[in-house]
């Protein structure tokens, strides 16, 4: 009779183990599917940040197209249209125009 309660127990702990596979799987799909692409999307906007330099011609997150007048460490300046400039933070700049 205790040997018979012991394989039970021990059949209990295999099957829990086979209910967190399914979520374990799903966090990996996840990870590949997701959260990977996005850390790659990010690395490349920072390092396109860093590159950019005065003169290029960039697409802010709003819309405004504009070229660069002046770098700073934490902002762009835009000309958005003769003799006028706007201040932009960093990570408000979606992207660089192609010429």
């Amino acid at each position: 009779m205790i040997d018979f309660a012991y394989a039970a127990n021990s059949a209990g702990s295999q099957s829990s183990l086979m209910q967190f596979l399914p979520l374990l799987l799903i966090l990996v799909i996840f990870y590949f599917l997701i959260i990977r692409p996005q850390q790659s999307k990010h690395k490349k906007h920072q390092q396109m940040l860093t590159e950019l330099k005065k003169g290029d011609k960039v697409i802010t997150l709003a819309g405004i197209v504009g070229k660069i007048t002046k770098v700073n460490e934490q902002y762009f300046t835009l000309e958005i249209a003769p003799k006028v400039e706007v201040e932009f933070e960093r990570n408000a700049i979606s992207g660089k125009v192609p010429e």
